[in-house]
């Protein structure tokens, strides 16, 4: 039986934490699917079509292993992606205890609808303070976010402040 897994997010930006969680997945799962996932509760810095395509060539040039599908979901609950890609946990990385309060709820609740387990990963410290709203800011600052984002990210943020 294949493993499959799920990692959503909004990535908007995909930073280098989000890479390091993609990469130690892909080593665990058979199949990974990384899933955009629009939030309404967030106002998008990129389109979602330009976060999976940065997805997808952050994922590239990091030379991450495994079998990867990068997509998007907007069309219902993310249980029911999980339930027609045959995905049977979702994978999710926790920064820090705020996270765990958020996630837990919706863990018990994925796993209640459609028996999706949540696998939680601790970051590598190096970018446990790394989020794509912090991301965001620096970069409508004019900071440099290259130590916290992958090269494709850092060069479409940089490009985009240029234009």
């Amino acid at each position: 039986m294949q493993r499959i897994a799920v990692v959503p997010g909004s990535f908007d930006p995909v930073t280098l934490g989000h890479l390091d969680v993609i990469g130690r997945a892909a080593g665990l799962y058979d199949e990974l699917h990384v899933v955009v996932v629009h939030n309404p509760d967030k106002t998008a810095l990129l389109p979602i079509a330009q976060r999976v395509a940065l997805i997808e060539q952050s994922v590239a040039d990091a030379g991450i292993q495994g079998r990867i599908v990068v997509a998007s979901w907007s069309m219902g609950l993310l249980v029911d992606y999980c339930t027609d890609v045959g995905a049977s946990v979702l994978v999710k990385g926790i920064r820090s205890q705020v996270d765990v309060a958020y996630e837990t709820p919706m863990a018990i609740v994925n796993r209640h609808l459609a028996n999706v387990e949540t696998v939680f990963l601790l970051p590598d410290p190096a970018n446990a303070h790394v989020s794509s709203s912090l991301v965001r800011q620096v970069s409508a600052l004019g900071g440099d976010v290259s130590p916290y984002v992958p090269h494709a990210v850092a060069d479409y943020l940089q490009g985009a402040r240029t234009a």
